[in-house]
């Protein structure tokens, strides 16, 4: 799998993101000059976003296509379905949860096997939840350090609607799907659709 090896920071930088969004915080301070951009055409505005929504949940681009087909087949608006499909990920609702400070973090506490969803031991972490479904933190990994440091720093968490937790078990059911209005992340999905459907 390729591995984008570029600092977050100016990751974040370049597609115009605050790095909060990601779970880091932004103290440092850049004290550069901000470069003058010349106007960006239509498909390069397009292009960013879909650069911009891929670095966010941390997908490639083979995986990301994948899901827009399935988010076109699916009846419903194109662009709300790829953004459902892209929370509903079992490693951004770790994240969601608090679990984690970061979706890589998350994505690597679901890889080691440290979460379970309905009982069962999970380690893929494009695996998408489903209403009804509860996940949890594997009982031997409750006293994991990872994820102890991410409830105190994750405190004042706003947990999503869709998702209901129990911090003290920490378990959490999947209430429903996410609607867009749910998903407080500044995409335009319409420009991705466009991009994909030229």
């Amino acid at each position: 799998m390729a591995i984008n090896r570029t600092p977050v920071l100016k990751r974040c930088r370049q597609l115009g993101l605050d790095p909060v969004v990601l779970g880091y915080s932004s103290k440092k301070e850049s004290i550069r000059q901000p470069k003058r951009r010349r106007k960006e055409s239509e498909y390069g505005i397009q292009l960013r976003e879909k650069q911009k929504t891929k670095f966010v949940y941390g997908v490639q681009e083979k995986q990301f296509r994948g899901y827009f087909k399935k988010a076109k087949a699916m009846p419903g608006v194109t662009g709300e379905n790829l953004m459902r499909i892209l929370e509903s990920r079992v490693d951004n609702v770790v994240f969601r949860l608090g679990f984690a400070r970061t979706r890589k973090e998350a994505r690597q506490i679901v890889t080691h096997g440290h979460i379970t969803v309905n009982g069962k031991r999970v380690d893929i972490p494009s695996l998408r939840v489903r209403p009804g479904d509860v996940v949890a933190v594997a009982p031997k990994s409750k006293d994991l350090l990872v994820i102890k440091s991410a409830l105190i720093s994750n405190e004042r968490v706003q947990v999503p609607a869709w998702l209901e937790v129990d911090i003290e078990k920490l378990q959490a059911s999947v209430l429903a799907l996410p609607t867009r209005e749910q998903i407080d992340l500044d995409i335009n999905e319409q420009l991705i659709v466009e991009l994909y459907s030229k």
